[in-house]
């Protein structure tokens, strides 16, 4: 399957300069959408305990392929959006500033750890998410993305070396 088919490439989002690289196609088309989380799936290691997905994308792809393989699915929220005492980190995106949060009873020490997300860029957000998962003495086996934009060379901004991308740009 073409997977680039079904992504549209949309100039000058959120800002100008930024081309945006919108995955609602593939949401809709189930025959896509399902492609794409049977190899996000095949790409987990089979050791791994759990999946953290960060808020909002990562959510849908990483929801999906914990269903199919019976892990546990850990949010990465936005600041303010956790009802509980959390651990925060705050990152640097392409075009502005975030924080992300985790529920510090989200991870228990030792476990083995993926990370789902549908976009990798600068690696800016993935680098916060493996900053946030150290408060719990986790290990991150891999992490595993829809899209890489290939210029941008976020990989050498991400610790894990297990990295994997469904298409690149």
């Amino acid at each position: 399957m073409e997977l680039k088919n079904y992504v549209r490439s949309i100039p000058d989002f959120p800002k100008e300069g930024i081309l945006y690289r919108d995955i609602t196609p593939l949401l809709k088309d189930t025959s896509a959408f399902k492609f794409v989380v049977n190899k996000l799936s095949e790409l987990i290691p089979e050791d791994t305990d759990s999946i953290v997905a960060p808020e909002s994308r990562g959510f849908i792809f990483a929801s999906a392929v914990c269903f199919n393989l019976d892990k546990e699915l850990i949010l990465a929220r936005k600041k303010g959006k956790l009802p509980y005492k959390t651990f925060e980190v705050e990152y640097e995106l392409e075009y502005g500033s975030d924080c992300f949060q985790m529920h510090i009873d989200s991870l228990k020490p030792g476990k083995k750890v993926a990370i789902i997300d549908d976009l990798l860029a600068t690696g800016g957000t993935i680098s916060a998410l493996e900053n946030l998962i150290k408060n719990f003495d986790c290990e991150i086996n891999s992490a595993c993305f829809v899209i890489e934009l290939m210029n941008l060379n976020g990989r050498s901004n991400i610790e894990c070396e297990n990295i994997h991308s469904l298409i690149d740009y």
